[in-house]
């Protein structure tokens, strides 16, 4: 994995802006480089939220299928979104697409999961109420 490229971004996400560089290196371990062409539908409003994604290249568009010409937001490089699907069970609210071809970083739920449930530095760092989320989505 490319810690000088994720890791500047990793501290700017507030879940893990207080984590050490260990806690850092360990979450990009559980990281992947996904490669998406134009037009990719990423996900779609009201499906889970099952990862976070950062943008290496590229550019993603958030908007509401409703009105998918009017853009909730427009991403670019060294952004990320999803970061709620983390430790909340609830549906996606919009909709996420590349409009050019894209290289994301995903980080899965469930892998996320794994790693703060063995990683007592990281689980120490995060709060009460999410470990708990966790607890319960395990069981």
């Amino acid at each position: 994995m490319e810690n000088t490229t994720i890791l500047p971004i990793l501290k700017k996400i507030p879940l893990f802006a207080e984590l050490t560089e260990e806690d850092h290196a360990e979450i990009i371990k559980n990281i992947t480089l996904n490669y998406f062409p134009v037009d990719y539908t990423l996900f779609e409003e009201g499906a889970p939220g099952d990862k976070l994604y950062i943008i290496k290249t590229g550019m993603v568009k958030i908007f509401h299928p409703s009105n998918p010409d009017e853009a909730v937001a427009m991403l670019s490089p060294n952004e990320f979104f999803g970061e709620m699907a983390l430790f909340e069970d609830t549906p996606r609210t919009a909709s996420a697409m590349t409009t050019e071809e894209s290289e994301v970083f995903l980080l899965e739920k469930s892998d996320f999961y794994k790693l703060v449930l063995k990683n007592k530095s990281i689980a120490g760092k995060l709060s009460e109420e999410f470990l708990n989320r966790i607890q319960s989505n395990k069981e």
